[in-house]
């Protein structure tokens, strides 16, 4: 995942890409970052890019959303463009029917339906390594709040 990373960002700067450059360029070091830090250096997983990179994705959106609210279109379009280019390495993200449907088979297998708003930390834990990262953790929680009644 890392190579392929810095495959595209070599082909986007031959190609005088700079958006797509730069977007990369930002993930790469976010990446190496993420290696370096802890007590000694090591070499992530896919697994653990993806979750760098969703990460940065994240927080491209979050981005987009307060320059949009801030009146900064250019700002919050250059963000969106950004999250764009991430997407494009992330797994397929969920739709909200697949969401709703995982919410309400983890409620029923996990019996949260019983303790209501207290089920909330039941049923998260169940679904997290189903959704993880193919589905914004804010949206599946409003999702299992809205089902448990919260």
């Amino acid at each position: 995942m890392k190579q392929r990373l810095h495959d595209d960002m070599t082909a986007a700067l031959k190609a005088r890409d700079e958006i797509r450059k730069s977007t990369l360029r930002m993930a790469l070091t976010a990446i190496t970052k993420a290696e370096v830090s802890g007590k000694e250096a090591r070499e992530l997983t896919d697994a653990e890019v993806v979750d760098v990179l969703s990460s940065e994705a994240k927080k491209r959106r979050e981005s987009v959303t307060a320059y949009r609210d801030a009146g900064r279109a250019e700002l919050a379009d250059k963000e969106q463009a950004e999250a764009d280019i991430l997407a494009e390495y992330l797994p397929e993200q969920l739709t909200e029917d697949e969401i709703k449907a995982l919410v309400t088979e983890a409620i029923a297998t996990t019996g949260a339906a019983e303790l209501g708003p207290r089920g909330i930390g039941k049923v998260m834990g169940a679904l997290q390594p189903k959704v993880k990262g193919k589905a914004d953790g804010a949206i599946v929680s409003a999702e299992v709040k809205r089902q448990l009644g919260a």
